[in-house]
């Protein structure tokens, strides 16, 4: 894109003295032509380039005209990298690699730099995940509409959705939309979704992106109170925290939290097997042993 050559250019010589036009070109495998145009749309915002013929030519700033190179500074920048770094684990091109290319040009040291932080964006499902991803963000961009059939606790639907927004939360990818079935904004999860075309063109609405917290788009509709033994001390508080339990004289873990659905609390006590104990809602108790019940007889 230009806009991303032009910055890749101003990159350069922020951290170059002078470069030459047949360098740029083929660092941004384009032709002479487009750079001499690009270098003038640069002017045309306000940055006074200057191009100097002959042998020891060049594209160079003018000189007295200060820019501030510390407005991204080298840790900055190394931030930055490292989110196009977790960019290219979803995508399915090394696009965010080129663009790391650009804005490091001239200062190899940053793409080698701070590589302790590592972020994989990607999960277990990526052969699948990449390709949607790059359905749906091409389908934002271009303002087209999205169908797909799609898996719920509610069962299968085939939804039609104008797509705004592609959201990575709570370890998985969503994307955000006008649902037409609903005719709402809806939020749908990438892995539930299967057979994904592209659609008509829509004209875009006002894309309310609302409060995506946890509480706001999961509410709690059952306040589970429950007696977990020690030994799982470790798995509460990697799935809820360690403010979401105490301990007992026992020793035992009484355990507090909030779910959406009843489901959930089931097959969630039931992951524990003997050495969990549901306290509250005490209603939940029968399903809890019909469930037991059923998974008996099925091993008779």
């Amino acid at each position: 894109m230009k806009l991303d050559r032009m910055i890749g250019i101003l990159s350069i010589l922020l951290q170059r003295e002078k470069v030459t036009a047949p360098y740029l070109a083929e660092k941004f495998e384009v032709s002479r032509r487009t750079i001499n145009r690009d270098i003038e749309a640069l002017c045309m915002a306000g940055i006074p380039l200057v191009t100097e013929p002959g042998q020891n030519g060049g594209v160079s700033i003018m000189d007295g005209y200060k820019i501030d190179r510390t407005l991204l500074s080298t840790s900055d920048m190394q931030a930055i990298l490292s989110g196009l770094r977790s960019l290219d684990s979803v995508s399915g091109s090394n696009q965010y690699t080129q663009l790391m290319e650009k804005l490091s040009a001239g200062s190899s040291n940053l793409l080698a730099g701070d590589t302790h932080i590592l972020i994989d964006l990607s999960s277990w499902y990526k052969e699948s995940l990449s390709p949607k991803i790059e359905l749906l963000h091409g389908a934002i961009l271009s303002g087209r509409k999205v169908s797909f059939l799609y898996f719920s606790p509610k069962g299968e639907s085939l939804r039609s959705i104008e797509p705004y927004d592609l959201i990575f939360q709570w370890a998985n990818w969503y994307v955000w939309g006008w649902c037409e079935c609903r005719e709402d904004y809806r939020l749908f999860k990438l892995n539930r979704m299967t057979d994904l075309k592209m659609g008509d063109v829509f004209e875009k609405r006002m894309n309310p992106l609302s409060d995506l917290s946890q509480r706001n788009v999961f509410p709690y509709s059952y306040q589970v109170k429950a007696k977990i033994q020690p030994e799982y001390k470790w798995r509460l508080v990697e799935e809820f925290g360690p403010e979401s339990f105490t301990v007992l004289p026992d020793g035992t873990l009484l355990f507090t939290f909030g779910f959406t659905d009843k489901t959930s609390i089931i097959s969630w006590i039931a992951s524990f097997g003997s050495d969990a104990e549901l306290l509250e809602p005490a209603e939940l108790r029968q399903d809890i042993l019909a469930f037991a019940e059923g998974i008996r007889r099925n091993y008779l």
